[in-house]
């Protein structure tokens, strides 16, 4: 048995995903700019696709825009939105994803915006009066807070921030990369300029993104060289990646309900079995609240032991895939900025194990007394 617990840095591929992509490598394979009907063809996926995304999320095909992935959207809302608006102060947390912490400390590094961080209590969760104070104070600035965290899975509350947002004139940015296929997200109704979307995090290809752009917020490119995307972002569309990415953010609003209840159990299932097998064991942040956490995610914190410094491998060997944090930040020495924030114990062992619609409660039960193996 070979388990993969990692969806949060990518999923598998839904095969019915790739059926739709397929013609785009050979047959469709012109260049959507071109007039002839090999690019007219190819256009005309993009636009379906277009469509198909802004129905799931209930706006209009203007306001989205295909992207690389979600460290391009983040970027571009964050950089574009700042010098178009001549925004002097910016707000944010310190446990957002470094597509958002690196951008805006690079901004704040070149006197572009003065960064502020809302207070956070133990468990990584705003303080929302902090917030409020925050706006109080800094008028028309620029707010960036991500609706599920990556590594702990603490959820924020997007529409109190919305509301925050539109009562103080700020404007809001959600990296929802997390949340983006797992949890529905109204636009007519959440007060929000920007979220992102990964299409690698609900089952899609890797490489693509969308960008949603509040109809009211007129911002530059970030990436010039072309017409493509409505004069939005230069470059040849990855068209196979943009149909494979609206396929789906469909098959997941499809049959969310159902998958959310099957990962929920799972994830319900390793919190008590761990809680029985490892004395001493805890959980990081909010994820083990159902209510107020990803349901894909479950941030453990093991008990101090000599084994901990070969956790990974030692799963690995064991063919269990997980992480320690963010897999963007695989290869560091630094640790996780998210736990360092939460002030997590480094004499303990931190894992994130993330669930897909794929992960079975046996898959469940083998790491869980693999794991528990190493702490007896």
């Amino acid at each position: 048995m070979h388990v993969y617990l990692d969806n949060a840095a990518t999923t598998i591929l839904d095969p019915t995903v790739l059926d739709a992509m397929m013609p785009f490598f050979k047959e469709h394979f012109g260049n959507p700019s071109s007039i002839h009907t090999h690019g007219r063809e190819a256009k005309s996926a993009i636009e379906k696709a277009r469509k198909t995304v802004a129905s799931l999320l209930n706006t209009s095909p203007s306001e989205i825009f295909f992207t690389s992935g979600g460290t391009e959207a983040d970027n571009t809302a964050i950089t574009s939105s700042i010098k178009a608006f001549n925004i002097k102060h910016a707000i944010t947390s310190p446990i957002e994803h470094h597509a958002v912490l690196h951008t805006l400390e690079h901004l704040e590094t070149e006197g572009k915006i003065q960064l502020h961080y809302v207070k956070l209590n133990e468990k990584g969760e705003i303080n929302y009066e902090d917030l409020e104070h925050l706006l109080h104070n800094h008028s028309f600035c620029f707010v960036s807070l991500m609706h599920g965290n990556n590594e702990i899975g603490n959820l924020s509350d997007i529409e109190r921030i919305g509301e925050l947002c539109r009562k103080y004139g700020a404007i809001y940015h959600s990296d929802t990369v997390q949340t983006a296929g797992h949890f529905p997200h109204d636009l007519q109704k959440l007060k929000v300029d920007f979220i992102v979307g990964s299409a690698h995090k609900f089952h899609g290809p890797k490489g693509v993104g969308f960008l949603y752009i509040n109809g009211d917020r007129k911002i530059n490119p970030l990436i010039y060289g072309g017409a493509q995307e409505r004069n939005m972002r230069g470059g040849t569309e990855n068209i196979y990646g943009i149909v494979g990415l609206a396929k789906a953010l469909e098959l997941a609003y499809q049959n969310m309900t159902y998958h959310k209840d099957h990962i929920s159990i799972l994830k319900a299932h390793m919190i008590n079995s761990l809680k029985a097998e490892i004395p001493g064991v805890d959980f990081n942040g909010a994820c083990a609240d159902p209510e107020n956490s990803l349901y894909t995610v479950l941030s453990v914190s093991l008990p101090p032991s000599d084994m901990n410094e070969m956790l990974l491998f030692n799963l690995d060997i064991n063919k269990i895939s997980a992480s320690a944090g963010s897999a963007c930040a695989s290869g560091t020495d630094a640790g996780s900025h998210v736990l360092n924030a939460i002030k997590a114990d480094p004499e303990r062992g931190h894992i994130r194990f993330s669930f897909s619609k794929y992960n079975t409660i046996e898959e469940i039960e083998y790491t869980v007394k693999k794991l528990s193996n190493f702490y007896k």
